[in-house]
């Protein structure tokens, strides 16, 4: 696929290969390798199944914001936190599957020659360090947790290939998954980073690592959005909250297991994922980037806006990348 633009002055096409040389060499100059990097074997870094530094935040985790959870012992909170975060951790290295799949796809039709099939390939050999970093801090922690829930577990071989062709669709729902677990990693920084050094590491390595990612699937649809037709660009925007909305819920809420096996009531599970005041600010604050870009895209209408208020993901757009929710709602 040849390079892109809205206006299709070269200027602006030279500008987009430059970032991609940009994020390119920062790859080759500034990465992390999940077994030189971080001190697994460290007496810091082991890892202790009673840490009271497994109780889930409140002002981080939805969860940890219910009085279902804060009354438990705190015994049982540990056990529920720890659960949680390491079922987390696996979603991660299930979705980066998942998105490694339809980027090799979608770069395999490339034309010689295009700087995105590069930057691809050093974004997927990124990806693959993030899976092994997950699961060896999955299996550390030594909770034999699930990762997807059971319909996205079934489906994810066949949404990767398939978005490899519908690329437009398969960046965007790229963002749909990067974005939640990005804001709740950072969360849990800002908040302190009050959990085992372990977790820690690891969401430091890929908070560093995500920011390219992250930014290239910004640029890609800034680059290939607006040279679409109306009827693609309308169907970007629809599909837009759709995959925001979907993804938030495979990859932030806990699969069923969780509440079976810790006893959770249901009244409690829609408290906390979405339906409650803790769950809805935080479904809606992981999305303040994105609903700048779909603004920046052209993507919000007067149908779409109603779109992502139907599905509670509507409100402030944030000024700038990764802005805190620092803002009155």
């Amino acid at each position: 696929m040849a390079l892109t633009t809205m206006s299709g002055k070269v200027p602006a096409a030279r500008d987009y290969t430059d970032l991609l040389h940009t994020l390119s060499e920062g790859s080759v100059q500034r990465r992390f390798d999940p077994y030189l990097d971080i001190p697994w074997d460290a007496p810091e870094f082991a890892i202790d199944p009673h840490d009271p530094r497994w109780v889930l935040a409140p002002e981080v985790d939805p969860l940890g914001a219910t009085e279902w959870y804060r009354a438990q012992p705190l015994e049982r909170q540990i056990e529920i936190g720890k659960w949680r975060i390491a079922n987390a951790v696996k979603v991660g290295a299930a979705f980066e599957s998942v998105l490694i799949r339809g980027m090799m796809q979608y770069i395999m039709q490339l034309p010689n020659g295009s700087p995105e099939f590069r930057y691809c390939l050093h974004e997927m050999t990124e990806e693959c360090n993030h899976i092994q970093m997950f699961q060896e801090l999955v299996n550390r922690i030594g909770v034999d947790v699930p990762g997807m829930r059971p319909i996205f577990r079934r489906l994810s071989p066949f949404i990767g290939v398939a978005g490899g062709y519908a690329w437009a669709i398969l960046f965007i729902g790229i963002l749909g998954g990067e974005e939640p677990i990005d804001h709740y990693q950072k969360a849990v920084i800002r908040n302190g980073a009050n959990l085992p050094p372990a977790v820690v590491r690891c969401m430091e390595i890929h908070i560093a690592e995500e920011a390219r990612h992250i930014s290239f699937a910004n640029e890609f649809l800034k680059e290939h959005v607006p040279a679409m037709n109306i009827a693609y660009r309308n169907v970007c925007g629809i599909a837009f909250p759709l995959a925001m909305r979907w993804l938030a819920g495979e990859i932030m809420a806990p699969p069923p297991e969780f509440a079976r096996r810790f006893d959770i009531p249901r009244e409690v599970i829609k408290e906390a994922f979405w339906q409650g005041p803790a769950g809805a600010k935080t479904l809606t604050g992981y999305f303040g980037d994105m609903r700048s870009l779909a603004d920046e895209l052209g993507l919000m209408n007067p149908v779409t806006r109603r779109l992502w208020k139907f599905l509670h993901i509507d409100g402030d757009r944030s000024r700038y990348r990764s802005e805190p929710e620092r803002r009155a709602a």
